[in-house]
């Protein structure tokens, strides 16, 4: 996206709820370009992160290895503390 582009923000929140539109409110959050991911069990959650890994691949979207965060217990989001039970 260009610089300075004030919609760009939008026009790419837009593109992630396309990519994950079939995810959405199942599993997957996305806010911009924060994805959160979330399951009920260890061996689910494994298979949801490599639906998302993957449609990210097909799309062809790309990601910092230092950004991800993998299973943790909790993570903040959006202001909140999201914690495992």
């Amino acid at each position: 996206m260009p610089f300075g582009l004030t919609n760009a923000p939008t026009i790419f929140m837009d593109l992630m709820n396309r990519v994950f539109y079939q995810y959405l409110d199942k599993f997957v959050i996305v806010f911009i370009d924060d994805i959160l991911i979330y399951s009920k069990s260890e061996e689910e959650h494994e298979k949801h992160l490599r639906i998302v890994l993957q449609t990210l691949r097909e799309e062809q979207l790309y990601a910092k290895l230092s950004k991800y965060k993998f299973w943790l217990d909790q993570i903040p989001f959006l202001g909140h503390i999201i914690t495992f039970f």
